[in-house]
């Protein structure tokens, strides 16, 4: 399969992982960083979290990657949580913030 066909097949099942706090998808919502296709189809993903003390903190990184690596294709999945830059409000597609009331 080509890296971009994998790529996308992967965002699109970004858009169906929630924050359970939240009602938008976690891609939606700014909290994927990037989403890399390497040789031999393995995933990065760079991701983070509305804030460190999320209470899906353990929950999310984890569902991210058991989707990811059940997508046919997928080689290996290698899901990193950064902190920086921190995440706020203006990382939300114009949906996402119209979904929360921000527009």
């Amino acid at each position: 399969m080509e890296p971009e066909v994998l790529r996308e097949k992967v965002i699109e099942v970004l858009h169906q992982i929630y924050d359970p706090e939240i009602p938008v998808d976690i891609y939606e919502l700014g909290l994927i960083y990037e989403v890399k296709v390497l040789p031999i189809n393995n995933v990065q993903i760079v991701m983070t979290l509305t804030a460190p003390s999320c209470p899906a903190a353990q929950e999310l990184p984890i569902e991210v990657d058991q989707k990811v690596r059940a997508i046919e294709g997928v080689n290996d999945v290698h899901v990193s949580v950064v902190w920086n830059p921190p995440w706020d409000k203006s990382m939300m597609s114009e949906a996402a913030q119209l979904t929360l009331g921000f527009l």
